[in-house]
């Protein structure tokens, strides 16, 4: 599991790279990813591409996300998800809370 934070050349907007499994095993990197960065970003893009697997403990790690963001404000975009990834966001809900793409 590797998570990479690749800011915008203005600060503007924020993307996480996430490739391996997304679970707990990943909530302190995670955290550092978006809390550790010298701007605060407007928006943030997760990159699930390479990511092959994540639980509950990976939507909770999102929601803390999201609540650092803004809350109901926060702009979250998911992108690339995988069948399988997609498929626990929709039982989720997640659709509701992130764009996702």
């Amino acid at each position: 599991m590797t998570i990479t934070s690749l800011p915008s050349s203005d600060g503007h907007e924020l993307t996480i790279v996430i490739a391996g499994r997304f679970d707990f095993g990943a909530h302190q990197e995670f955290r550092n990813a978006y809390e550790r960065v010298s701007s605060t970003p407007k928006s943030y893009v997760i990159d699930l591409k390479d990511t092959t697997y994540l639980d509950s403990s990976a939507l909770g790690m999102l929601l803390l996300l999201r609540d650092h963001a803004g809350g109901d404000s926060a702009q979250i975009r998911l992108l690339n998800c995988k069948p399988d990834v997609r498929k626990i966001l929709a039982i989720s809900n997640f659709e509701q809370l992130f764009q996702i793409a």
